[in-house]
């Protein structure tokens, strides 16, 4: 797995906890909002989101629902109040992760600001 790949898949949960606080989405949806709004830079494959969305369920961060819609069955997902803690938790550890990187790699002068 290449380096890109690696930072994505560890942004995987904070990106659906991020989407699903704004409403409850289907899985299909999920990864339509994080192309579109990311410019197709987390383009997220089924592989990776079923597995993650179904983890996250049992982790009890997220619960679901099957909603009737255009005549279609699909699984909605939504935050539980744990998932909420955790996105407020992740938020801030990857604020904090950012921040020490951009301050390492500004002092060995791999990028300046």
């Amino acid at each position: 797995m290449n380096p890109r790949d690696q930072m994505r898949k560890g942004s995987t949960e904070i990106l659906i906890l991020s989407l699903l606080v704004e409403s409850p989405m289907y899985g299909y949806e999920i990864s339509q909002h994080l192309k579109q709004r990311s410019g197709g830079y987390f383009e997220m494959k089924e592989g990776l989101l079923y597995p993650t969305l179904h983890r996250m369920q049992q982790n009890g961060w997220l619960s679901s629902d099957w909603r009737n819609v255009d005549g279609r069955q699909r699984k909605y997902y939504q935050l539980t109040p744990v998932g909420r803690e955790v996105l407020g938790e992740q938020a801030a550890e990857w604020k904090t992760f950012l921040e020490e990187m951009d301050a390492f790699l500004r002092a060995n002068k791999i990028w300046a600001k």
